[in-house]
């Protein structure tokens, strides 16, 4: 579930919102120091420089190039946070992270932290968090439960980390996207980074990643039979439960340009519990949506280039793999184009999510018809082509013309 806080202009006082209810009713208060843990704790991905040569490539770093990839690591990662750790966990070290900012974390700077929001993260910025080892943390936890938390919390990092074997790292993204004719150093758009993620996760071989899937919507569509089927079918020889899913939604929000009639869908759709971000951004820039204030999204930035870290070494250090303060824009300038992602746990969760979207889509929608929908049945029910594809490529040929159409008009990346 995404935390979107508000501030609450006559108080001062931010205001999470919780898993579908109204902005206006149903608010519960909230104040700045647990908006900040709550920020801190999503798993933060940028620009990195000096890993390991990417194979076909002279690249070491993704510097000006690698944003969309990174969002789209953002939000994958916070689908497995909340997959093996859950809504309600915050890490435990967030509030001693720093920067040349944190004063305006504190309640009698409320003004400040606002204004804090619009800061860019620059190169001179240091963190500086003193390094804490592994075993430090672990004998500081009062129960078992503590402890696993810190262990998948590392593992999920680790999933991401810029080396070759990192399931989830930039190497394999790019890897899935050559199979589609990306290659290191080429701009990806949002739809396709969608498309590269689903592949990653069917393709990751471990264990504690078979309870898991991702469904790429078709057309704007999520027809609930596909959906289904991937939650069950490979699992039903296993006799466990279903698998969760990871839905993403590729949606364009307007033309050339976002129209302004979409703010409150985009608002809804922050506010919903199954709701795990946004792959989206503003012209040349991609960001993770993660809430809003008011007209503003707020969101993780991925343009911020910092110095490799080896994942595999035990204790590698966790602070810069979380965003010491937040950043803000206006809605009226974010691109239209954006994948839209939702995390479900099982079938039923899903069955009560495509309700409840689905009702929020009627509501938001100010046309005739909503900006994606639910349907019932499988694809081929409506002759479309199924979406399943063979070891030789990425994407269906009928993947190919979507994403083609999508990306015309997608974000030239810095």
């Amino acid at each position: 579930m995404i935390f979107c806080h508000l501030l609450r202009k006559d108080e001062n006082e931010l205001l999470p919102a919780r898993s579908g209810c109204t902005i206006e009713d149903h608010v519960i208060a909230g104040n700045v120091e647990e908006f900040r843990k709550d920020f801190i704790s999503r798993i933060w991905l940028t620009y990195r420089e000096e890993f390991p040569q990417i194979e076909g490539s002279a690249l070491t770093t993704d510097c000006g190039w690698g944003c969309t990839l990174r969002t789209g690591q953002m939000l994958l990662a916070q689908g497995l946070i909340l997959h093996f750790l859950g809504r309600a966990w915050t890490w435990p070290d967030a509030l001693n992270i720093e920067n040349s900012d944190s004063e305006s974390w504190t309640s009698n700077t409320v003004k400040k932290f606002t204004a804090s929001f619009e800061a860019s993260l620059s190169g001179e910025r240091e963190l500086k968090t003193p390094t804490i080892s592994l075993k430090e943390k672990i004998e500081r936890y009062s129960d078992d439960r503590e402890m696993q938390n810190e262990i998948y919390h590392r593992k999920i990092i680790s999933w991401f980390g810029d080396s070759p074997l990192a399931l989830f790292g930039l190497h394999q993204l790019i890897e899935y996207g050559k199979k589609s004719g990306k290659k290191a150093g080429d701009w990806y758009g949002p739809a396709v980074v969608a498309h590269i993620l689903r592949k990653a996760v069917e393709e990751a071989r471990h264990p504690d990643l078979k309870g898991i899937t991702i469904y790429v919507a078709q057309d704007c569509t999520v027809y609930s039979s596909d959906v289904i089927d991937k939650q069950c079918t490979s699992m039903a020889s296993d006799n466990t439960n279903d698998k969760a899913v990871i839905i993403l939604v590729p949606v364009r929000l307007g033309g050339e340009r976002t129209n302004a009639d979409y703010l409150d869908f985009v608002k809804g759709i922050l506010s919903l519990e199954y709701c795990v971000g946004i792959i989206g951004g503003k012209p040349k820039q991609s960001y993770y949506f993660a809430g809003f204030q008011d007209d503003s999204l707020i969101y993780m930035d991925p343009h911020y280039c910092q110095s490799f870290v080896d994942v595999s070494i035990k204790d590698f250090p966790l602070e810069t793999f979380h965003c010491p303060s937040p950043k803000k824009m206006s809605f009226r300038k974010m691109d239209p184009s954006c994948t839209i992602g939702f995390y479900c746990r099982n079938v039923q969760d899903f069955k009560r999510a495509s309700e409840e979207i689905t009702k929020m889509l009627k509501i938001s929608s100010k046309e005739k018809y909503p900006l994606f929908t639910f349907v019932n049945g499988h694809s081929r029910d409506y002759d479309f082509t199924s979406t399943t594809t063979n070891e030789e490529d990425l994407f269906s040929e009928d993947e190919k013309k979507r994403i083609k159409r999508f990306s015309t008009e997608e974000f030239v990346l810095l």
